[in-house]
């Protein structure tokens, strides 16, 4: 069998003026990064400021299983596919993190004939807005150590500095640091840590921000840490916003490449879904909903985190209204949330799927929530057979949902014509209602809790003392109209990922908060979550290399 990145390599790429001309964009306005990707200048995206906005279609799946779903390569398909039924449509997709390639999950650029291209630099350092987004994080993390060095005219409190640093790859062993050692030249010692780059609050920042004016004050906003009387001291305070901006200014311009097909797709951005907000900048879908009549995003993991934040987060920000959402599910998926062993999905189990789409109708039901009509794609594995098929069909039609095969992964956008005409057909028909799930003045604990009974199941929400005492505390001081941010593991719908299918009456365990103050929400960190993931026993990194051509293998 091809493998992904055996077809990517094979890929004839058109130029990026080529595609670029698909949306009309014109060849002044591309900022090129070599022959097959470019950045779109900010004069060029200030200059679409009155055009009117096209429809913008969700892509979003069950909760996720180490079976697959697909929902990348599903957007990509889906994208194609109304290419090829005459539809005028940009694809918007997250930049993928390096923790996640050379750890356990891989790339996220798509697979088999529904990916986008160049795959192995988008999957690798692309055009480097990973690496701005961490140097200005760290920058910040620098210059409050320093400023504690030279004098603390702030009065920051070193037991309560909350801000870590970060890296782009997956670390266990900085999750909980002591920095400062060695003396009162190298800084004052006290208990610090790292977290994933996808988790920082810059990299939230750069994906909601408006423009680089709307940056700058968000970076600005970010608390560093409390003074004793509990005030708190931002980035503002100690001058940082400025510098961190600069290195900004590029990242901030989102990134144009192209699906397999030629279909333009904006890549740009990358926070995950379990940890952070899971959404692409809000600026690359505006450019693009600007630009095409039809635009298609996907939110990371299930729809119980990615899509519930773009909706509650990423669309209350930005103004969005979409028309439309894509829920992705594969019938191997659907056996493991049925109880079947990962190692025992080849064989027919009608049972099983019938019993894993509880999982499935909990996130349709969930949609509705939201007002947003829903189809369904069972996204084509090889060993599926009619009646497990027929299954899904006939759960979907019972909620009067309509659920569509979809053959991309070996067709490309041919094999998700169907599931184009389908999702185009709702999108047309005008059905979305869409409202988010709470209002902005309701207090901050009733939006966790409601977040956590409406969507996840839960039968009650416990909060650490502190936790609590802090959301009491955020709330009193003008910080209760944000929305919250559920950190929170993706393979259930509770917080113990071993609990899968459609649990109920749980307990949701609220184990710390974190004020993004910057990006505009409240962390609510739930279990035993990480925001610093770790590596497998057998990280993918040992089996990703140079051949003896040059070119890299083993990527995935």
């Amino acid at each position: 069998m091809t493998s992904d990145i055996e077809i990517a390599r094979a890929a004839t790429l058109k130029s990026m003026t080529e595609i670029a001309a698909r949306l009309d964009i014109p060849d002044e306005a591309l900022i090129p990064y070599g022959r097959t990707k470019a950045k779109l200048s900010g004069e060029f995206i200030a200059s679409l400021a009155d055009r009117p906005r096209g429809k913008l279609i969700l892509v979003t799946a069950i909760s996720p299983t180490p079976a697959g779903e697909g929902k990348t390569t599903t957007t990509v398909g889906l994208g194609d596919g109304l290419a090829r039924i005459g539809k005028k449509v940009a694809i918007c997709l997250r930049e993928p993190s390096l923790g996640p390639c050379f750890g356990m999950k891989g790339g996220a650029a798509g697979g088999g004939l529904a990916q986008v291209v160049p795959m192995e630099d988008i999957n690798l350092h692309f055009t480097g807005d990973f690496h701005a987004i961490t140097s200005a994080h760290n920058l910040l993390a620098a210059l409050v150590d320093n400023h504690v060095q030279w004098g603390n005219e702030q009065g920051l409190d070193s037991r309560r500095i909350a801000l870590r640093r970060v890296l782009d790859m997956n670390d266990r062993s900085l999750r909980n640091i002591v920095t400062g050692l060695g003396g009162a030249a190298h800084g004052t010692p006290r208990e610090a840590g790292f977290d994933i780059t996808v988790a920082s609050e810059v990299m939230a920042i750069l994906c909601l921000a408006r423009d680089l004016d709307d940056l700058e004050q968000r970076l600005g906003a970010i608390v560093v840490g409390e003074r004793a009387d509990r005030s708190l001291v931002t980035a503002r305070d100690l001058g940082a916003q400025g510098a961190m901006t600069v290195l900004l200014k590029d990242a901030f311009q989102p990134n144009l490449v192209q699906t397999l097909e030629h279909t333009p797709t904006f890549v740009h951005g990358g926070p995950f879904a379990n940890i952070a907000h899971g959404c692409n900048t809000l600026v690359a879908t505006d450019t693009a909903l600007r630009l095409a009549d039809y635009v298609v995003t996907e939110a990371g993991f299930g729809a119980d985190l990615g899509a519930e934040k773009f909706f509650d987060i990423k669309c209350r920000k930005g103004g969005l209204e979409p028309s439309a959402a894509v829920l992705v599910a594969t019938i191997r998926a659907l056996k493991m949330n049925g109880g079947v062993p990962k190692d025992q999905l080849g064989s027919e189990n009608v049972a099983a799927v019938e019993a894993g789409c509880a999982n499935l109708g909990r996130h349709i039901d969930n949609m509705g929530r939201f007002g947003v009509p829903v189809v369904v794609a069972i996204n084509h594995f090889t060993a599926d057979t009619e009646a497990e098929r027929s299954a899904v069909e006939a759960f979907c039609e019972a909620r009067g949902v309509k659920a569509v095969l979809a053959t991309h992964w070996g067709e490309g956008g041919k094999g998700a014509e169907k599931l184009a005409e389908a999702v185009s057909a709702l999108v047309d028909d005008g059905a979305s209602r869409f409202a988010p799930l709470y209002g902005d003045d309701v207090p901050l604990v009733e939006k966790i809790e409601t977040v956590a009974r409406s969507i996840y199941g839960a039968g009650s929400v416990s909060f650490e003392p502190a936790a609590r005492r802090q959301l009491d505390q955020w709330q009193a001081t003008g910080f209760g109209h944000l929305p919250v941010c559920m950190a929170k593991t993706q393979y259930s719908f509770s917080a113990d990922p071993a609990l899968i299918g459609a649990p109920d009456a749980f307990d949701l365990p609220v184990r710390e908060v974190r004020l993004s103050a910057g990006a505009g929400f409240v962390v609510a960190v739930c279990g035993s979550i990480m925001t610093m993931p770790g590596l497998p026993r057998h990280p993918a990194a040992l089996d990703i290399h140079l051949n003896k051509a040059g070119e890299v293998e083993g990527l995935f």
